[in-house]
Formats: C-alpha cells, sequence, structure tokens
C-alpha cells in the first residue's frame, strides 16, 4: 500500500543531456582520430579513450564503427546536430520558396558548394579506406540522390521543366554534376576556388534545366 511519501519525479532531461554531451565528444575524438591516424586505426576503443567514455557508451550510441563514421558523416554535411531534416532547413526551404530560376539556381548552387566544403575533406578520407567503408559512403550517396530528387520534384511539379522533360533524367544529371567528385576534380584537381565552382555550377543548372522558347516551325512554300 502506499505509505504516502511523494514520490521523486524521474529527471530525464539531465541523463538526455549528458547523452548528449557524449554522443559530442565521441564524434569530436572519432574526427580527430580519423585525420590524425587514418579509418583503420580509428578503433572504438581509441575514441572512447579520447572521449572520456567508456566503450560500451559508444557502442549503446553507434551501435559500431561504422555507425559512428555515418554520425560523424551526417554531422558535418549538415553543418551540426541538430535533430532537424535537411529538407526542412532554412537554406533549402528559401531555395523553394524562390519564384526566379536563376536565382533559385544560384541559391542551389551555394547550398551545394557549402556542402562540399564541409564533407570533401572527410569524403576524400573515406574514400582511400577501402571497402570496409563502403556502406557509408553508398549510404551518402543514396540520401544525397533522394536529395536532387526531391528538388528535382519541386522544380517539375512548379512548372519549371518544361513539359517535354524527363525527371528522372534531370535528377540522375544534377546529382552527377553536384557531386563531391566531380567537385573535387574541379577543385582539387583543377585548382578552380570554390567561388568559380559555385558560379560554374548555377550557370550549368540555368543552361541546362531552364525551358528554352520553342522556334516556330519556317511555313512551307505554297
Amino acid at each position: 500500500m502506499p505509505d504516502g511519501t511523494p514520490r521523486r519525479s524521474y529527471n530525464s532531461e539531465g541523463r538526455r543531456e549528458a547523452a548528449r554531451r557524449n554522443r559530442a565528444a565521441v564524434l569530436d575524438a572519432c574526427r580527430e582520430l580519423l585525420f590524425q591516424d587514418g579509418y583503420h586505426a580509428t578503433t572504438i576503443k581509441a575514441v572512447a579513450e579520447r572521449a572520456g567514455v567508456s566503450p560500451e557508451t559508444v557502442y549503446k550510441s553507434f551501435g559500431g564503427k561504422p555507425g559512428m563514421v555515418k554520425a560523424l558523416w551526417d554531422i558535418t554535411l549538415a553543418g551540426d546536430d541538430e535533430p532537424v531534416p535537411m529538407g526542412d532547413r532554412p537554406q533549402i526551404q528559401q531555395i523553394l520558396a524562390t519564384r526566379e530560376l536563376s536565382t533559385k539556381f544560384r541559391l542551389y548552387g551555394a547550398y551545394v558548394r557549402g556542402i562540399h566544403e564541409r564533407i570533401t575533406p572527410l569524403f576524400a578520407l573515406l574514400t582511400q579506406a577501402g571497402p570496409d567503408v563502403g556502406e557509408v559512403l553508398d549510404l551518402g550517396e543514396r540520401e544525397r540522390l533522394t536529395g536532387v530528387t526531391a528538388f528535382v520534384t519541386h522544380l517539375d511539379e512548379s512548372g519549371a521543366l518544361g513539359p517535354d522533360v524527363d525527371p528522372a533524367h534531370v535528377a540522375d544529371a544534377v546529382w552527377a554534376l553536384a557531386g563531391p567528385q566531380l567537385y573535387t576534380q574541379l577543385t582539387a584537381g583543377r585548382g578552380w576556388s570554390a567561388d568559380t565552382y559555385e558560379e560554374w555550377l548555377a550557370d550549368t543548372l540555368t543552361a541546362t534545366l531552364m525551358p528554352r522558347p520553342r522556334t516556330a516551325e519556317p511555313e512551307r512554300p505554297r
């Protein structure tokens, strides 16, 4: 039977805050060790020691090394660890709300450029790690295609693509043009600045995707 003593309320907020701090410490340690020692030398044990947590905490939070690296990829891509989908973030919302197509493509070029500036060092490191990180990179590319497809679907639904354009074909083209491989080739490989890449991408999207006025067929002589 109850003895009449009031029960102490469970303070879940303190535990959530501690979990957030541990998660941030683990991902910071993961990033530091990846760039210091490489993928294969970055073990769960080493990350846990640097983060000041137990290996069990890392496994519980991320499920293992691939999950930890994927979480690092996600926060690097987004620029923070806030639980906000990319499509709901202010920069994307501004792109979607902009009506003038050339301005929309310039905003999209700036958005893509920002992502590449954040993610390219990690992308380059992981691509050198071999098949062990193939799943992480493949998942990242599938998610990128999903985002590109959503953008192209928005263009199609707003009437920006024209009636004779195949949205799936356009999504493939934008996915290739805005990919990290091409960004790396043009900047690291050919010495382009990020500004030059951003302007080129916006101009290319504008030239490729903006509807062209149909030319009237010449009248046949009678």
